[in-house]
């Protein structure tokens, strides 16, 4: 990576951290810092664009509509604002903006496409590995406060096969998150090693669940 590159990455730490201060629905730099250090990995090993990746990764979520009042549309222009404050290539910027604009859950959900870069599968596997395992049980809870959710209310399903609207309008308890979305990631995954690492973190969900409904209905007391 250049000078101009480094530097470039370092004034993007520094925007994102003054954006993201004080939130507060696990969305916070420190998620950023996760998937950014977790991209990183994954781009070495998968051999794809080291900048790319790691400015996708840094900037990820500060379009993301949950961050921005529901108004993703406003929160790509303030991306795309800052990206041309340091970048000149518009072809660049646009790459970093449709990774940004395709990665998540959501946009999944509404084109049943999968991300059509490397860089972009990578910031997608970054993100969605910080969404399981040990990390991925507290922010489901920490997002589930932040919204008014209900931990769990046995008389509500989860709901199978949902459709991005029902996703991203409707409200569930806390525990059926992970049957609508986190336990479904594992299949989702886009490299070789997000796969790998997803075994284990998956699997400590699942144990985690079981005690989870061993507590609720008392049966550890004996």
């Amino acid at each position: 990576m250049s000078m101009n590159e480094t530097e470039i990455i370092k004034k993007t730490i520094e925007y994102v951290k003054k954006e993201l201060e004080g939130e507060g629905s696990g969305h916070d730099w420190w998620h950023i810092y996760r998937v950014w250090n977790t991209a990183k990995k994954l781009a070495k090993t998968e051999r794809a664009n080291m900048f790319i990746v790691e400015l996708a990764a840094l900037l990820h979520d500060i379009a993301d509509r949950k961050l921005n009042n529901g108004n993703e549309v406003q929160g790509l222009k303030k991306v795309k604002l800052f990206l041309q404050s340091c970048i000149s290539d518009i072809i660049f910027i646009e790459n970093i903006l449709h990774i940004i604009e395709t990665y998540s859950y959501t946009s999944q959900l509404k084109s049943k496409k999968g991300m059509s870069t490397l860089e972009g599968q990578i910031v997608q596997d970054a993100d969605r590995l910080d969404a399981i395992g040990a990390i991925g049980i507290a922010r489901t809870f920490s997002y589930g406060g932040h919204a008014g959710r209900p931990l769990f209310d046995p008389s509500v399903k989860p709901r199978l096969n949902i459709s991005a609207k029902q996703y991203t309008g409707e409200v569930s308890p806390s525990i059926n998150h992970f049957y609508e979305k986190l336990l479904l990631l594992k299949d989702l995954l886009n490299t070789k090693t997000a796969r790998r690492i997803a075994q284990a973190r998956h699997l400590y969900m699942e144990k985690y669940l079981h005690q989870f409904y061993v507590e609720w209905d008392g049966e550890d007391i004996v």
